[in-house]
């Protein structure tokens, strides 16, 4: 039996395993707001119940257990996610802290009619996969913005949903979802992007953009066309 604490770990570990090889005590620290002895203890606790494998001053990757136990909180997240911006109308930058009160706290039960209600959703609001009830999840491959070089188009397809101030800003510039960019530069020592939307051109910093999941599109006149 997990508590809600070891759900939080186990899907942070796996957020951070998609873009890195593990999760690092110092990461892990700095995303769950505790101190690094606190995550160290933890780490340890979940390696007693063989949910990751913890190294010293390296930290944690997921067992197979640990991995389904974060895909299942995540399932129940994007599924309330999508249920409170669907039904109820909750904007994009307001639905991640409203999913995070309730993910531990609702059954299969309510998971499945939600899940039966929204016709099997693939993705959450910002556009990130949603877990089967099996485990499995889709892979979008994860390219970010900030991968792209100078004349390279590309579709927004995911937007991390941890800052309700970038996703308030997004919306400002118009950058949703389904978005077609073309990286028109980048500044060489500060790292600046400056990306065209149609005749409108913006200017993302690393953090930001690097927020940004794109398909990137082969050639620019797919975006033009």
């Amino acid at each position: 039996m997990t508590t809600d604490t070891d759900q939080d770990y186990l899907k942070e570990i796996y957020m951070l395993e998609l873009d890195r090889e593990h999760a690092t005590t110092t990461l892990l620290a700095d995303r769950l707001g505790f101190s690094a002895a606190t995550v160290t203890g933890q780490l340890k606790k979940l390696a007693g119940l063989e949910l990751v494998y913890y190294s010293p001053y390296r930290g944690a990757t997921l067992t197979e257990a640990g991995r389904l136990i974060a895909l299942e909180t995540i399932r129940h997240h994007r599924l309330l996610e999508t249920y409170l911006a669907e039904a109820l109308g909750v904007p994009w930058d307001r639905v991640h802290v409203e999913a995070e009160r309730l993910e531990h706290v609702i059954s299969e039960y309510l998971e499945d009619r939600i899940d039966e209600m929204l016709d099997h959703p693939l993705t959450d609001p910002h556009g990130s996969p949603i877990p089967s009830r099996e485990g499995t999840v889709m892979d979008n491959g994860r390219v970010r913005l900030t991968s792209l070089k100078p004349g390279e188009s590309a579709e927004i397809i995911e937007v991390n949903d941890r800052d309700p101030r970038l996703l308030e800003r997004l919306d400002e510039l118009g950058l949703s979802l389904g978005t077609r960019v073309v990286v028109k530069s980048i500044e060489p020592v500060d790292g600046l992007i400056t990306i065209s939307v149609g005749k409108l051109q913006h200017t993302l910093g690393q953090n930001s953009a690097g927020q940004l999941i794109v398909n990137v599109c082969e050639n620019e006149t797919e975006y033009r066309e």
